[in-house]
């Protein structure tokens, strides 16, 4: 998985339109193997970008979970400290 693209369910608030619609891209990305695609693919990579995202986003409102909800700030610092620690310099 590209680590990029963040979890999006379970926190509150709920993934906003900017966060699902950057997940997409990501995964477009990841996917057709560029981050700008050519002229004559950025149709197809910009339609693929808004379906992921359609969908994404219907996912997330159909997903359901008995846990809390989780808080973005202690989810970044987590994130943020296993980067520290994966490229720490010795």
């Amino acid at each position: 998985m590209c680590r990029n693209i963040r979890t999006l369910h379970n926190f509150e608030p709920a993934a906003t339109d900017e966060e699902i619609h950057a997940a997409a891209l990501q995964y477009v990305r990841k996917v057709s193997g560029g981050t700008k695609p050519s002229r004559a693919n950025q149709q197809a990579f910009d339609d693929a970008v808004e379906e992921v995202a359609a969908v994404t986003a219907d996912l997330l409102g159909r997903l359901t979970t008995s846990a809390p909800p989780k808080n973005r700030e202690e989810e970044a610092a987590k994130h943020k400290a296993r980067s520290a620690q994966r490229f720490a310099t010795a």
